[in-house]
């Protein structure tokens, strides 16, 4: 989870002047972390998958 945050302030947050989130800051975030979110939930789904087929050999043998 931390590295969503370093990666996602570091590639959306530039102003520091104020300390509440431009609207583009606020969406760039929103995106960030959403499509940060989608891909960790593909990579255990594909981890989940190649597992059974794992096992799924294992027990053909």
């Amino acid at each position: 989870f931390g590295n969503v945050v370093d990666h996602c302030f570091n590639a959306c947050i530039d102003d520091f002047t104020s300390k509440t989130l431009s609207s583009r800051e606020n969406g760039c975030i929103t995106r960030c972390v959403q499509k940060q979110m989608f891909s960790q939930q593909r990579l255990s789904e594909r981890f989940q998958e190649h597992n059974a087929e794992m096992t799924a050999k294992m027990q053909q043998q």
